[in-house]
Parts: structure tokens; C-alpha cells; sequence
């Protein structure tokens, strides 16, 4: 039974997403005390967060930050602001997706079902333990890190799933309908700009490595990882 933490100060929407989620077998918990979130995160200790932008005292951005440093598990922004940079921003702090207010609540179930597959389901098991490794720089799909020369950094699943990818065919082209399809079962449903995103995002995280220039965008056809870094001749 996957267990999901409701961070949202809306009680007759909370009231709605629990009664829905849990038709279908998920065991919900929603937060009760709006300045102890990562507390109650902590000791809930749940497979996804769905996450409100506007609560009392801090925002939704900065509890996201906070979950994503203790934690890896997939999280949902649910919200009435539906600006470009909003969406970019929870992104921009770690999030996995974006829902926008008012929603279908059976998007919201597939949504989080699709997360949960490639956090905990199909996905994750075929790539257990796992690791590509291209000139010294390696990936551990299972354990969410890229490293290079003794120096690691931490990713998302996302973003893991986004460099898996690109290093299987590195060298080569890989078109974006192609990375939509790796890292989201519900295409119909994915705003275009959130890809742009977690891209800007893993080139960050290559950065973090001294890896300056390697993934490049390829206009009209999708992204290329070209190798920049090791020894080469």
C-alpha cells in the first residue's frame, strides 16, 4: 500500500483527494501542523507528497527543498497559480511534476501512479543496481548519483531516468518524444516547457562536475550528450 502525504491547507480539497485516493488502496496522511511539514514528512515517512504552493508561513517551494534533501521520493505541486515560472520554480526546487487547479482527479491518480511506477515499480526494479560508465563518469541508476573524479552528486529520478538515456546513446541523438516516453506514461498531460526544465536541471548537476557544454540541444530533434570531460585524443 503506497502511502501519500497531503500538504495542503484547503480542508474540503483534502477532504476530496483523500476520499478519491484512497478508492483506489492509497493510505493518505495530511499535515496538521503547517510549521512542523518535515516533521510530520519524517515520521509518515511516505512514497509521495502532494504539495500546495500557498500555505501558512512558508511556502510550498521551501518544503520542497526541505523534503527533497532528506528524501528522493517523488513530489506533486498541486496549484491554483498556473504562471510558466511558477511551474519552472517548483521544478527549479525539486519537484517531479505540476498540477495545475482546478484538475480531473483522475489525472491527479495517474499522475501519481506514473510516478510511483518509475520511482518503486517497473522502471526502478529492471534497473536495480545498474550502472553505465562513460570515461570516468558514472552512473548508479539505483542509488540516484552521477559521479566523476571522487566527486558525486545526487539526482532525481527524473533526472537520473533524462542522463540514463543520454549516456546509453551518448554521442548520438535522442529525440525529445523519446525522453517523454522514459519518463512519463501520460504524455497527453505533460506541458512541453516542464522537459526544458529538468534538461536545464541536469546540465546543472553535470556542472556541479565540471562538465561545461556536454549536453547539447539539437534544434528540431531532441538532445545529445557529447563527451567533454575525461581524457580524450
Amino acid at each position: 500500500m503506497f502511502k501519500i502525504f497531503i500538504v495542503e491547507d484547503d480542508r474540503q480539497l483534502v477532504r476530496l483527494i483523500e476520499e478519491h485516493l484512497q478508492k483506489f488502496g492509497f493510505l493518505t496522511k495530511t499535515v496538521t501542523n503547517f510549521d512542523a511539514v518535515l516533521s510530520e514528512f519524517e515520521e509518515f515517512t511516505p512514497d509521495l507528497v502532494l504539495l500546495d504552493v500557498n500555505l501558512p508561513r512558508f511556502d510550498g517551494y521551501y518544503w520542497c527543498r526541505q523534503i527533497r534533501n532528506k528524501s528522493t521520493c517523488p513530489i506533486l505541486f498541486i496549484s491554483a497559480r498556473d504562471g510558466k515560472m511558477d511551474q519552472v520554480m517548483a521544478l527549479e526546487n525539486g519537484a517531479d511534476d505540476y498540477i495545475t487547479k482546478p484538475f480531473d482527479y483522475e489525472i491527479v491518480t495517474a499522475k501519481i501512479n506514473s510516478q510511483l511506477r518509475r520511482a518503486y515499480g517497473t522502471y526502478a526494479s529492471s534497473q536495480s543496481g545498474r550502472t553505465i560508465t562513460i570515461s570516468g563518469l558514472s552512473l548508479d541508476v539505483e542509488r540516484l548519483t552521477i559521479s566523476l573524479n571522487g566527486e558525486t552528486v545526487e539526482l532525481s529520478h527524473t533526472e537520473a531516468i533524462i542522463l540514463d538515456e543520454l549516456m546509453k546513446k551518448h554521442e548520438r541523438v535522442v529525440s525529445r518524444d523519446s525522453l517523454l516516453e522514459k519518463i512519463w506514461d501520460d504524455q497527453a498531460f505533460v506541458d512541453d516547457n516542464t522537459l526544458n526544465v529538468y534538461i536545464t536541471r541536469v546540465r546543472k548537476k553535470l556542472a556541479s562536475l565540471q562538465i561545461e557544454d556536454a549536453l547539447q540541444t539539437i534544434r528540431g530533434q531532441g538532445y545529445r550528450l557529447q563527451e567533454t570531460w575525461g581524457n580524450k585524443e
